[in-house]
C-alpha cells in the first residue's frame, strides 16, 4: 500500500469515526421510545442490520464526496498531510524531492508534485 493509500483509508477511518460517533439512537432504533432502555437490551438482529444499513448509506455518500483539494498548500499542510516533522520537510526541499515556491516568507507546495513525488 503506498502513502496515497494509506492517506485515504486514513480519510475513510476518520469518516467513519465521525460517522460512528454521531449516530443518532432514534435512526437505528425507531421502535424504540425511551432510549434509556437501550442501555439495558440484548442487540438483536434487527439492529444490526440497522446499523449495516446506515453504515453502507454513510459509506457510500463518503465516497461520491470527494473533497476538493486545493492546488497550492502551505508547508503545516504538506506536513500534516505526509505526517512528517518540519525537518523531513525541510530536507524534501533540500535534495529537490519537492519542488516549492517561495512568496514572502512562506512556502507553498503544488499538491501535483506531492502526489507525484508519492508515485516515485
Amino acid at each position: 500500500m503506498n502513502k496515497t493509500q494509506a492517506n485515504e483509508v486514513d480519510l475513510y477511518h476518520n469518516k467513519l469515526n465521525n460517522f460512528i460517533m454521531n449516530l443518532n439512537p432514534k435512526k437505528l432504533f425507531p421502535e424504540t421510545d425511551s432510549l434509556e432502555l437501550l442501555s439495558h437490551q440484548v442487540i438483536t438482529k434487527k439492529d444490526l442490520l440497522n446499523f449495516g444499513n446506515a453504515l453502507i448509506h454513510e459509506l457510500k455518500s463518503g465516497a461520491t464526496e470527494t473533497e476538493p483539494q486545493p492546488k497550492w498548500l502551505k508547508s503545516s499542510e504538506v506536513r500534516k498531510l505526509l505526517k512528517i516533522s518540519p525537518g523531513t520537510l525541510q530536507n524534501l526541499r533540500i535534495n529537490g524531492t519537492l519542488n516549492y515556491n517561495r512568496i514572502g516568507g512562506i512556502i507553498y507546495y503544488k499538491y501535483e508534485d506531492i502526489i507525484s513525488m508519492l508515485e516515485k
